[in-house]
């Protein structure tokens, strides 16, 4: 599905990149992954449809804008993404603070 302009994949639900895992008020962003470069709303997603390959990101590239906030389109960097609010910096949309219990899927 087109969100802003970037191809998000797998089984996603709506316009702000919630999917068939994670569909509740806050699951408004979706992931670059590092291993293949494609937009994924989640690791499950990605588990699905993706690239059999998965990599996290290494540390050392977390100023890559690698987060889409599905609220308004804005890419964050990795490190805005968890070192920030759990919030859109650009249009103050909330996001799931859950989704920290999940960073060693996606981050370093």
């Amino acid at each position: 599905m087109r969100i802003h302009g970037l191809e998000v994949e797998g089984p996603v639900l709506d316009g702000e990149t919630r999917c068939r895992h994670y569909h509740g008020e806050r699951d408004r962003i979706a992931i670059r992954f590092y291993c293949c470069g494609r937009w994924f709303p989640c690791h499950s997603c990605h588990a699905e449809a993706g690239c059999g390959g998965h990599a996290v990101w290494p540390a050392d590239r977390f100023g890559e804008e690698a987060v889409l906030c599905g609220g308004c389109g804005h890419l964050l960097t990795i490190r805005e993404y968890l070192e920030g609010d759990p919030a859109c910096p650009s249009c103050g949309a909330a996001f799931n603070p859950g989704c920290q219990l999940h960073r060693g899927l996606y981050f370093e």
